[in-house]
């Protein structure tokens, strides 16, 4: 049995093996043409995931490509807010139609189908994994070079849904500098293993503080990690963002796509090679 045990085997075992399971990816939405999905995820909360998946979206943007934003993170969006996008997203016989920022990101979040876009999405497990899933069947994101998902904390219900019913072409990692950093990884990484999705690479967040009188980089939440983890599992760092409260006012006022992206371009050049 565990010869043929879907864990043990490669993309490459799978695409000839003779008693693989039948694929759960999902078709996307007839009207839409994704060259690359990315899932960008994180082993716990609070490490500025949703940061990182706009910052991506927008510095791919600037750089000329098509992009969206898929929020999968239904019990906690904040994708909306950031672009300063609001709905209702409206919706035809042929599905829902994203909302487009200011800069032409499209994004389709649970927020923007909601009567009210405080009240608290009170749902179990699977009805979340299941609107996932009509994010990409049933919204019509049309021709897109990048479709960036911005998938919850963890390696639960939706992480899952996502890598099996999208055809995710590699992960970004969001992290902090502190001592849990490397378990933290660990789990993203071994699960995008389980799954054979490729990692491009970790993003650590809160990396410094550059104090405004002398320059100083200072390490607010200690000295990072991130080098050492990389090098052990063989990913490059793409970005260590320093604390930015500019950064954070332009997200609070829904004028996220104005905020500099150079510190991504390290990113921008692993994801044109992808």
């Amino acid at each position: 049995m565990a010869e043929n045990s879907c864990e043990t085997c490669s993309k490459e075992d799978c695409a000839s093996c003779s008693s693989k399971k039948t694929s759960f990816l999902e078709e996307m939405n007839k009207d839409s043409s994704i060259k690359k999905v990315i899932g960008i995820v994180s082993g716990k909360g609070g490490v500025g995931k949703s940061f990182v998946t706009a910052s991506l979206a927008s510095a791919m943007a600037k750089a000329g490509y098509k992009v969206g934003i898929l929020d999968a993170d239904i019990t906690g969006p904040s994708i909306p807010k950031m672009f300063g996008v609001h709905g209702p997203a409206m919706g035809t016989e042929r599905g829902v139609n994203p909302i487009e920022a200011e800069n032409g990101i499209k994004i389709m979040s649970i927020n923007l189908l909601m009567d009210d876009e405080e009240a608290p999405v009170v749902w179990r497990g699977p009805v979340i994994a299941g609107t996932v899933k009509q994010f990409w069947t049933d919204v019509i994101w049309g021709d897109l070079d990048y479709l960036f998902v911005d998938m919850p904390p963890g390696t639960g219900d939706v992480p899952l849904t996502v890598f099996q019913s999208l055809p995710v072409d590699g992960i970004v990692v969001v992290t902090s500098p502190q001592e849990l950093v490397q378990l933290i990884v660990k789990k993203a990484f071994n699960m995008a293993g389980m799954m054979h999705i490729p990692v491009l690479g970790v993003v650590e967040n809160f990396s410094y503080l550059v104090c405004p009188d002398c320059g100083k980089k200072i390490s607010v939440f200690g000295e990072s990690h991130v080098d050492e983890v990389a090098k052990e599992l063989a990913i490059p760092v793409l970005a260590k963002l320093p604390i930015e409260p500019e950064k954070a006012k332009a997200a609070d006022a829904g004028e996220f796509y104005k905020a500099d992206t150079s510190e991504f371009d390290a990113a921008v050049t692993v994801l044109k090679n992808i």
